[in-house]
């Protein structure tokens, strides 16, 4: 297995969910598009008779607008405007005091009424309940190229994020500069919220659009423009993300910890509790773990990022939800006392497995891709001088699936006896700096990282001299945790020079500054061989 392999199931398994999330949301637009042109059948008809009584001409608009795909389609607006030349020819964009709109299609577009009738693009596909609000040609072809394919990917829209964003757009523009304001303030941050929904657009997304839409039409809330955050991830997405998903994942965590507590325990002593019984119990334990952990914040950690430490977050929750089912078990006694214990620890253990689980799955796999021999000659030899915290981290990141696949740690290189043979970090130990060169040579090094502050300026040349016979290279690795410490923060740089030319990676110590510092340049390279750096 190749990093290669890893990375082409990811992008399948993400098409694959996007294609069932489209199958999903092309589902729920035919259903509620055909509800609502059925049930909401007479207010049409009374509506399309009110616009041929206010004014002469069809009750139906249709104008030419970009669809996906950049395919033109005519899309289905109650008429707002007289039928005249005079409103064919005028800017595309209408603003709040634009002539051409009849007084009562004024209404409509205050209510956005006059949109009802793109339902029925709706049902035939060429439109979505959701999505980038469908653009003027003229105004998308002035698009930049990879806007037009990123926002042009998906069905166009009822409504969107910018819809909502942007739900009084004719108070904010004048007839006189309609097109000019809109083209150079409007139209961009649009555009970008168009690309945000395709970006992040999911069925939840959707719904959160669609209650948003509903809401705005109410005036206190709707006078109010909504913050981001928000706007892409509302009530629902943060309902089903941060709430659901992971109550129906510790449901089953607790319906499996039950059961095979209960299974073992039938083994030495007689268990008569019954499917439905301890599927009851599960689902309680689950809410109280769930409610808990909410309340605590533990759905605001993401998981597939977190730290360890973080895990550390979910014991109140846990004890707390154990000791209200411990109590209720006292007044209740359905289930031994025994058993509700061992379960309770059971499921405490499947709760951070299934938080933790890709990381256990990446170190599966970078296991699995350190011993496995076919693919060691794919992987770049890598030898890190040093044992500290930047030898940790340097031997972290290259453990991570992005880099495991192109590198392999052979070991490490401490001058500390103690060390030496010991494994840390997952490879050994298997020299001091003065080995360095034979090293090179014996495990094919291909890269030395020089993670070691306290490495002194002769091993730093040694290394390097060893090296140049070499197809290795020298890497010099910030000591970026004694920066932060403030160890080295106003301390002056140490410049050497190779004998190439080139500057090597600059030196701080106080102990060398404070020795040497009266020399200035003319201290001697023998001067400072026996400093630690």
């Amino acid at each position: 297995m190749s990093t290669k392999t890893i990375g082409y199931s990811s992008a399948t398994l993400a098409r694959n969910n996007q294609w069932l999330s489209d199958t999903l949301k092309r589902a729920f637009d035919l259903v509620i598009s055909a509800l609502v042109l059925i049930l909401l059948a007479p207010i049409l008809g009374l509506i399309s008779l009110a616009i041929r009584r206010d004014s002469p001409g069809p009750a139906i608009y249709r104008g030419s607008r970009m669809g996906r795909g950049g395919k033109p389609f005519n899309i289905l607006k109650f008429r707002t405007m007289y039928e005249d030349p005079k409103s064919y020819v005028g800017p595309r964009v209408t603003a709040h005091d634009d002539p051409r709109v009849t007084s009562f299609g004024r209404w409509l577009r205050d209510t956005k009424l006059n949109e009802l009738p793109q339902f029925w693009n709706v049902f035939k596909g060429e439109m979505s309940l959701v999505g980038p609000r469908p653009e003027d040609p003229s105004i998308a072809r002035t698009w930049p190229r990879p806007v037009w394919g990123e926002v042009l990917s998906v069905r166009p829209g009822i409504t969107s994020p910018a819809s909502v964003q942007y739900h009084n757009e004719e108070a904010l523009l004048s007839y006189g500069l309609v097109l000019q304001k809109y083209m150079q303030e409007l139209g961009p941050d649009k555009m970008r919220l168009d690309q945000l929904y395709v970006r992040y657009r999911s069925f939840w997304l959707d719904l959160d659009v669609l209650l948003w839409t509903a809401l705005i039409l109410l005036p206190k809330i709707g006078s109010t423009p909504l913050p981001e955050n928000l706007l892409f991830v509302g009530p629902f997405t943060r309902l089903i993300r941060r709430y659901l998903n992971w109550f129906t994942i510790d449901l089953l965590v607790t319906l499996i910890a039950i059961g095979f507590t209960g299974i073992i325990w039938r083994i030495f002593e007689p268990l008569d509790v019954g499917w439905l019984r301890g599927t009851g119990v599960a689902i309680g334990f689950a809410f109280l773990f769930s409610l808990t952990g909410a309340l605590l914040g533990v759905n605001r950690i993401s998981w597939s990022k977190a730290s360890f430490a973080d895990g550390y977050e979910l014991f109140p929750a846990w004890i707390i939800a154990s000791t209200i089912a411990f109590f209720l078990h006292l007044r209740i006694g359905l289930f031994p006392t025994g058993l509700i214990v061992i379960a309770s620890v059971l499921a405490l253990g499947g709760f951070v497995f299934v938080r933790y689980r890709s990381r256990l799955i990446t170190a599966l796999y970078v296991w699995f891709m350190r011993h496995a021999q076919s693919a060691e000659a794919t992987h770049e030899r890598v030898l890190i001088v040093g044992s500290g915290r930047t030898a940790e981290h340097i031997a972290w990141l290259l453990d991570h699936p992005a880099y495991s696949g192109k590198f392999r740690v052979v070991g490490f290189v401490d001058d500390d006896l103690l060390t030496q043979g010991m494994r840390i970090y997952g490879a050994r130990v298997i020299g001091t700096c003065d080995d360095v060169p034979q090293l090179v040579e014996e495990q094919d090094i291909g890269l030395i990282l020089l993670a070691d502050h306290r490495i002194t300026y002769t091993e730093y040349r040694s290394i390097t001299s060893a090296c140049k016979g070499t197809t290795a290279k020298v890497m010099f690795i910030p000591d970026i945790f004694g920066s932060l410490s403030g160890l080295a923060d106003a301390l002056p740089d140490i410049q050497q020079t190779d004998d190439d030319g080139r500057d090597h990676p600059a030196f701080r110590c106080d102990r060398c500054v404070a020795k040497y510092a009266p020399l200035g340049k003319n201290t001697s390279e023998s001067a400072i061989d026996d400093v630690q750096f």
